[in-house]
Parts: C-alpha cells; sequence; structure tokens
C-alpha cells in the first residue's frame, strides 16, 4: 500500500537517520540522454527541514547526478529498508549543487565528519514523499562502512584530486557540464 506524507515528520526523519544508504536518481532533458542512478552512503545526508533534505557529495568517477541538476535540478532520492519491516520510501523534488564558500555546502559539511573526497554537497527541495511496502526487498545484514574511499581520496591529496576532478567531472557522459574547473 502507497502512502504520500505532506512532510518529513519525526517518525519519518528516524527512519531516514536509520538507513545505512540511499539512491539518487536523475536525468537529462535530452531523450537520448542516460538516465542515472547512484548509490549513496558514508554518514552523507542530512533532513534539512520537512521539505528539504541534502547530502555531502564525494568525488566520484562520474558527475551525472551534478550535471543533471546543473540543467534541469528534477530529482528523485530513494530509502530501502534492508532488514526488519519492508519499506521504501522516495523524496521527489528539485535539486541544486553547492559548491565550497556556499553557505548551503558549509552548513552540509558542517553536518558530516570531514572527508577528504569531498566536492559538493546537494540540498533538494523536496514536493513529493511517498511510501511503498518495499515487500521485493531483500532482507541483508550491514557488514559495515567501506573506508575505500577515503583511503584513496588521502593517497591522491588535494593537488591528486584537484587534477582527477579536473580530468573525470568537468562533464557528463551526455557532455553536460559538470563541476566548474
Amino acid at each position: 500500500m502507497s502512502k504520500v506524507f505532506d512532510e518529513i515528520d519525526e517518525p519519518l526523519r528516524r527512519w531516514i537517520d536509520e538507513q545505512p544508504m540511499f539512491f539518487v536518481a536523475t536525468a537529462p532533458l535530452a531523450n537520448g540522454g542516460h538516465v542515472n542512478v547512484s548509490p549513496r552512503g558514508l554518514d552523507s545526508f542530512s533532513v534539512l527541514g520537512p521539505h528539504a533534505v541534502g547530502w555531502v557529495d564525494y568525488t566520484g568517477s562520474g558527475v551525472e547526478t551534478i550535471a543533471h541538476l546543473r540543467e534541469n535540478g528534477r530529482i528523485c532520492v530513494m530509502f530501502c529498508a534492508f532488514g526488519s519491516r519492508p519499506r521504501i520510501v522516495r523524496l521527489h523534488g528539485t535539486g541544486r549543487v553547492a559548491l565550497p564558500g556556499d553557505p548551503a555546502f558549509e552548513d552540509l559539511v558542517a553536518r558530516h565528519p570531514s572527508h577528504p573526497g569531498t566536492r559538493a554537497a546537494v540540498v533538494v527541495d523536496v514536493t513529493r514523499i511517498a511510501d511503498a511496502c518495499g515487500y521485493g526487498v531483500p532482507l541483508m545484514d550491514l557488514a559495515g562502512e567501506r573506508d575505500l574511499m577515503g583511503v584513496w581520496a588521502d593517497k591522491r591529496g588535494p593537488e591528486g584530486l584537484a587534477a582527477y576532478r579536473t580530468e573525470k567531472n568537468t562533464t557528463s557522459i551526455d557532455g553536460l557540464p559538470g563541476l566548474p574547473v
């Protein structure tokens, strides 16, 4: 049974905080463009208010989410319960990218542990909140967080990360602008 919420209330906020990962879906405007779905984890997600969420965005091999948000802002964030009671929550809305120096970036980064791979923050104005059963989602146990992202970023160092972002994060796979150089 599906349910639509008016806002992210305290019980829903607590449930979201308990989830160890989330998924982000975006798409370009072009018909031939690639839809992107990215898994996210670590301590990076924050509920900012009854209609706002955000997360710290770490350096990755692509920049699709950022490029799509810069082009059109459309986004869906999805949480799944993999243990106990089945549940799926989708947060639909309009997102924007906040870069270092932007107050939204500074606010989100301050809410989470420092991470050497931090490249941006994403803020989403939530326009629709939908809850579904999740009966088809398997039961799984969390073994723990991976430490690979931090080790990888530390090994590259600030200059190496800047070079990597210039090489891999300035343009999406569809040729849309990603991070500014």
